[in-house]
């Protein structure tokens, strides 16, 4: 019985939620010890596992949006111990959810706790984890800055509302990036470093990102060469989002990768704000445990030889 019990860090917005009660009374009768602790302020989330883990909990299961799945998965490596970690996506993007395959409904994503838990690595930069992604530029601008009342009403949509009443906000930022075999330097409109594949609802930045290949996916989207055109700029973030960031965007797959930003970067990590003109992100590969689908897209062994065999490093510029 020891192996069925699990410790449920759930988002205080989620307490009256009767979907999740049905699915949770689901397992318990299915044979699930689930103890459930809600969150109510910050820090909390931190402090409930480690609860749990002090309790003994070999499973852990992070209940809200992408926020709360990293405060759990950092908690939970920073803490040390063989405990898995499942994940109940009930958030406003569930970026990461959804880029791994992770059923939404929660009796779906409680019974990947039946499923044997992988290895998947963390991101790293200056002493802050992160499990998807971190963004900076425009985009990592409008998630912050996105209303929850707005992201409650109109889910994913919220953010790309916020960024057309943001528009005139928008301004190109310049950075130098180096990694092995890598370098790069100019004016960019947006930045995303993951470990997963979107962020910002739905933004596929690192479209090839593995969860456990040691690696850090880069995406930089290049100002315009005219990116005092508001249309021009324009041009280009609808063309990100509609026709993805491979088509316009500067790419590499780095086990490390050095950011310089004289005029300051503001970063978005799964959530958490940060901002810094110096960064240097690294990878903690195989940190964590994650009950995923078997044939979740995130996984190597689901990759393909095609993408398994690519180069994913642009030439030194």
């Amino acid at each position: 019985m020891g192996e069925h019990k699990a410790w449920l860090v759930l988002h205080g917005r989620q307490a009256a939620n009767e979907e999740l009660r049905a699915a949770i009374l689901a397992q318990r009768k299915a044979g699930w010890d689930i103890a459930v602790r809600l969150t109510w302020e910050a820090g909390d989330a931190c402090r409930l596992v480690e609860e749990g883990l002090a309790a003994g909990y070999p499973t852990l299961i992070a209940g809200g949006g992408d926020g709360t799945l990293r405060e759990v998965a950092e908690a939970m490596v920073l803490a040390g111990g063989d405990a898995s970690l499942a994940i109940l996506p009930l958030g406003t993007a569930n970026d990461f959810a959804r880029a791994a395959g992770v059923p939404l409904p929660p009796a779906e994503a409680l019974a990947l706790l039946d499923v044997a838990p992988s290895p998947v690595d963390l991101g790293e930069v200056d002493g802050q984890l992160f499990l998807n992604m971190a963004t900076g530029g425009f985009g990592s601008k409008v998630t912050a800055n996105t209303p929850e009342e707005l992201k409650k009403a109109l889910g994913g949509a919220a953010y790309l509302l916020t960024g057309l009443t943001r528009f005139n906000e928008l301004h190109a930022s310049f950075g130098r990036f180096r990694g092995p075999d890598f370098c790069w330097e100019g004016e960019f409109l947006a930045l995303g470093i993951g470990n997963g594949r979107q962020a910002g609802g739905g933004n596929l930045l690192c479209p090839g990102a593995l969860v456990d290949d040691g690696l850090l996916d880069l995406c930089i989207v290049p100002a315009p060469e005219n990116a005092e055109s508001p249309l021009s700029t324009l041009g280009t973030l609808i063309s990100l989002r509609i026709l993805g960031a491979e088509t316009i965007s500067i790419g590499a797959r780095l086990p490390w990768i050095e950011v310089e930003a004289p005029g300051g970067l503001d970063l978005n990590l799964d959530g958490e704000p940060a901002n810094s003109q110096t960064l240097r992100f690294t990878t903690r590969a195989a940190a964590l445990r994650m009950h995923l689908p078997p044939d979740s897209p995130l996984l190597s062994s689901n990759s393909g030889p095609a993408l398994a065999a690519a180069d994913a490093t642009q030439p030194v510029a």
